[in-house]
């Protein structure tokens, strides 16, 4: 039996067929490999992977006080960034808490197209709606209208570059900054090709009509069979996301942690005009002590893991790790984890108990792995 509140991508029958297997995320079954979550892995590294991220949400904010809109909503100015331009952002509650972290690109001059987290999908929907109150636009879940795809590695852009069907690229790839985006065509079908990623490598997101999903994984696919192009799951973009530092919403973030603390204050913008939903809890800051997001690297081969205790010396609990892996790129353990500020000012010892066992670590600057750009 199966639940019937569970959502399946549009390309489920093509994951069946290549052989992955599935995992519950935010109610969709999603693949999270293909047989061996390392090569994909490694595939992004050094290759490329295509990715099914379909469970993710789109909505559309559209009228005159588009940008004035976001502005209020949003802890970013996006009155500021120009027409095929996307920018990271965080929508906060009142208290300063982050709901959900976000891409948003901007279309025309008065359309904005938002990418939220499948989890949080009528969290933020109801948010917008509700903030549009005082503004005239319109804020339109397009979640089910659209799938998206991304494809991650060296050698993505040569693949996208050589995809059949893709036409009418309004910028050349070449040309396409980082966070930058560009309109195309797929089998006559509107097409929104964005250079932002998930992994730490070049990459380029298609965001497509539903019903033209499976044909354009398809000619990814095959245009991809040339340079070392393989499907990859979930398993394996955890691993990549971990490595280039980058959180995660329920895991780094979550409605209990400001920004600050998650190392993403500059994404907060307290020079904008007017107010914003959760600028005074911000202007505030947390309070004095809250645990600090840092990375860690441990000693050995064994890995923290998400809820593993970061303990000191004499065995106090001063943190929590939020994610943990053993890095298939450097060959060593690796952790995200909220730590007390003043241990770290004291730079004593800290220690992740895993399964009761302790394992040094050592605090690090993230991200833990950077590509090489040239």
């Amino acid at each position: 039996m199966t639940d019937p509140e569970t959502r399946y991508s549009p390309l489920h029958q093509i994951h069946v067929d290549g052989g992955a297997s599935f995992t519950d995320f935010a109610g969709w079954q999603m693949p999270v490999s293909y047989g061996s979550d390392l090569s994909e892995h490694h595939a992004v590294r050094t290759t490329a992977g295509i990715f099914d991220i379909s469970h993710m949400a789109e909505i559309l904010v559209d009228g005159p006080q588009a940008g004035e809109f976001l502005d209020y909503a949003l802890a970013g100015r996006l009155s500021a960034i120009t027409i095929a331009q996307a920018k990271y952002s965080l929508l906060l509650n009142p208290e300063g808490g982050i709901i959900d972290d976000l891409v948003v690109y901007r279309l025309t001059d008065d359309t904005f197209f938002v990418v939220a987290n499948a989890g949080n999908r009528f969290a933020v929907a109801s948010a917008l709606t509700e903030r549009a109150e005082n503004f005239d636009v319109r804020v339109s879940d397009l979640s089910d209208a659209y799938s998206l795809i991304a494809v991650q590695g060296p050698n993505s852009r040569a693949i996208a570059e050589a995809t059949a069907g893709i036409t009418e690229v309004s910028v050349p790839l070449d040309e396409l900054k980082y966070y930058w985006s560009t309109d195309a065509l797929f089998e006559d079908k509107p097409l929104l090709i964005g250079r932002t990623g998930y992994t730490g490598e070049d990459g380029f997101e298609f965001y497509v009509q539903t019903d033209a999903a499976a044909s354009l994984w398809a000619a990814l696919s095959a245009a991809g069979e040339a340079y070392g192009l393989v499907p990859a799951g979930l398993a394996s973009r955890d691993t990549l996301r971990l490595e280039a530092g980058m959180p995660l919403y329920g895991h780094e973030l979550g409605i209990d942690s400001f920004p600050a603390q998650a190392g993403l204050g500059r994404v907060v913008n307290l020079k904008k005009e007017g107010g914003f939903v959760g600028r005074s809890a911000v202007e505030a800051g947390p309070p004095h002590g809250s645990h600090l997001l840092v990375g860690l690297t441990l000693e050995g081969k064994r890995a923290g893991r998400a809820g593993y205790s970061v303990v000191t010396d004499d065995g106090n609990q001063v943190g929590m790790v939020t994610s943990g892996a053993l890095s298939p790129t450097l060959g060593f353990p690796i952790a995200m984890a909220y730590i007390d500020p003043f241990v770290l000012e004291n730079g004593t010892p800290v220690f992740i108990d895993v399964r009761g066992t302790r394992i040094a670590a050592s605090v690090v600057d993230l991200p833990f792995y950077k590509r090489d750009k040239k």
